[in-house]
């Protein structure tokens, strides 16, 4: 059964959120490569019993969920509970589909980013984190014209995909505007976690830009 959850008032509308609603407690679901953007849409499947209670405490209460990478040198360090980014996004659960085997498919709307304080390991074993968006609060407003060079972007995002054979449909990319553009695809382009990390903690869409096409432009020189 396919779920769209509807606001009420604990949880207000996207247009009304503040940093007032943003609560200093999160659920966090770790994973490694992923990008999640304020504004853009992830979506999840889980299966593990863990996140499976992590989404059913998220759905009683507020339907947000902290995305977040484990630290790029804890995959190596055998941890049993790896270290986190410092950096990770808040998301709300916008659209769920239950399975009857207890799945869940999910989609996740990017709120805002927050800075990770702490965290803690719950009984249930998925992690909550302790976390403060105030540093983002940038994230909840509209944002203002973003330089994008599209005459040197879009060369760059071509040779890319060319060489690693992947196919796009250009005539929509070109129609994207260029907040939709440097939300969604960095998102969707096959970065490594390093390079997602980088691009999620550029202050603002214009640091962002000119992160995605320094990317672009290295992986260029490499492939």
């Amino acid at each position: 059964m396919t779920h769209s959850p509807s606001a009420s008032p604990r949880v207000p509308s996207f247009t009304r959120l503040t940093l007032a609603d943003i609560p200093p407690r999160v659920g966090l679901f770790p994973l490694t490569g992923t990008l999640l953007l304020p504004g853009g849409h992830l979506p999840l499947s889980v299966f593990e019993p863990r996140y499976i209670a992590l989404l059913e405490a998220a759905l009683a209460h507020e339907r947000l969920i902290g995305i977040i990478q484990p630290h790029t040198h804890s995959e190596t360090d055998n941890q049993k509970v790896p270290a986190l980014e410092k950096v990770g996004t808040l998301g709300r659960v916008t659209s769920f589909t239950e399975y009857d085997d207890g799945c869940f498919s999910i989609t996740l709307t990017g709120i805002s980013r927050f800075s990770l304080l702490r965290d803690e390991l719950t009984a249930h074993g998925w992690r909550n984190g302790i976390i403060d968006a105030a540093s983002f609060a940038q994230d909840l407003l509209e944002n203002s014209s973003i330089p994008l060079d599209r005459d040197e972007f879009m060369p760059l995002l071509k040779h890319y995909l060319d060489a690693r054979q992947l196919k796009t449909n250009w005539e929509a990319l070109q129609h994207l505007d260029d907040e939709r553009l440097l939300t969604e695809l960095p998102m969707l382009l096959p970065f490594n976690a390093v390079e997602k990390q980088t691009l999620l903690e550029a202050s603002d869409m214009n640091e962002r830009a000119t992160v995605l096409l320094n990317i672009l432009h290295n992986n260029t020189h490499t492939s």
